[in-house]
């Protein structure tokens, strides 16, 4: 009887061994802003989460929200234009 686990860690440990690919990381430097505006509105709502909201936590996490909008509206007008509007 043959063992086969040697063989499908050859077959699996390919594809999450490897280092990202060129593209792959041009698509996590054009969404970085998105993710970056993203992880600021986790850290606002987060600062609130053991304590009631104050005026200044509200203000915050709603600037943290637009933060977030506006990122991703940047994000689709820029991928819009790189893809030509192909959806």
């Amino acid at each position: 009887m043959e063992h086969i686990g040697a063989l499908q860690a050859v077959v699996t440990a390919d594809e999450y061994d490897r280092e990202p690919t060129a593209a792959e990381l041009d698509a996590i430097e054009l969404e970085s802003p998105l993710i970056l505006a993203e992880v600021d509105l986790l850290d606002a709502q987060i600062a609130t989460l053991d304590r009631t909201p104050t005026e200044l936590d509200a203000r915050r996490i709603r600037r943290a929200r637009n933060r977030v909008l506006t990122a991703r509206r940047d994000l689709v007008n820029r991928t819009f234009g790189v893809t030509g509007g192909v959806a």
